[in-house]
């Protein structure tokens, strides 16, 4: 992954948040640092803190330099790296404040999925969808670019949510502050390395969660 799309045709920059993995990941990105000491980052935590939080960090990290656009994406090559090029282009041309990676807009498409769980998926999107009013069609999607004006409106210590429902409570937070959500046609594979951290701990986080979002919403908001 770090290969790929450092041979993307636009420069971009890796951060890779490790959380103590035992396979070591730590030690891999080191090496590779050897390589592409200007762009490739890591940021070391102790203990599971949970895949939000790593986020948050990895946004603190790239709001504390100059960085104009953030990225978040899974390394498994579920998502494609040559499309880190198109959300970026959603952003600077398109008009977005944040571009989504969506598997159901027309042009968007699932690939080897068994169809139980695209059932799963695309339900899951429409619960979010009906509960939130968001206009985002894929509001569960983790492939995204985000604006630093939008990270620098949102108040990071009010995300709940570590989990599945992380992804959600961005978009919301983000639909709510007012900016523009683009989503970009993607094509979203099964994974090719790596193993899914889905349990039903994080599904039943996002099914009762979303609903707890909504109600904070009507009292609160995510601005700093």
């Amino acid at each position: 992954m770090i290969d790929t799309v450092f041979n993307l045709p636009h420069s971009f920059h890796i951060l890779i948040v490790d959380d103590g993995s035992p396979d070591g990941t730590a030690d891999l990105v080191r090496a590779e640092q050897k390589k592409y000491p200007e762009q490739l980052h890591l940021h070391e935590r102790s203990g599971k803190l949970g895949l939000g939080t790593a986020y948050i960090a990895g946004f603190r990290w790239g709001l504390e330099r100059d960085y104009e656009y953030f990225f978040e994406m899974d390394a498994d090559f579920s998502h494609n790296p040559n499309d880190l090029v198109r959300l970026y282009e959603a952003c600077t041309t398109g008009g977005g404040d944040m571009s989504v990676g969506s598997r159901y807009v027309r042009g968007g498409q699932l690939e080897n999925w068994p169809w139980d769980r695209i059932m799963l998926s695309y339900g899951a999107s429409l619960y979010v969808r009906i509960i939130t009013f968001m206009p985002v069609k894929d509001p569960t999607a983790g492939f995204v670019c985000y604006t630093r004006r939008v990270l620098e409106a949102i108040d990071f210590d009010k995300i709940r949510f570590v989990g599945y429902a992380f992804q959600i409570e961005m978009k919301f937070a983000t639909r709510q502050l007012g900016f523009k959500i683009v989503e970009v046609p993607i094509t979203f594979t099964d994974r090719i390395e790596g193993v899914s951290k889905m349990s039903k701990g994080i599904v039943k986080e996002a099914i009762i969660g979303v609903m707890q979002m909504r109600w904070r919403s009507l009292f609160s908001s995510y601005g700093v």
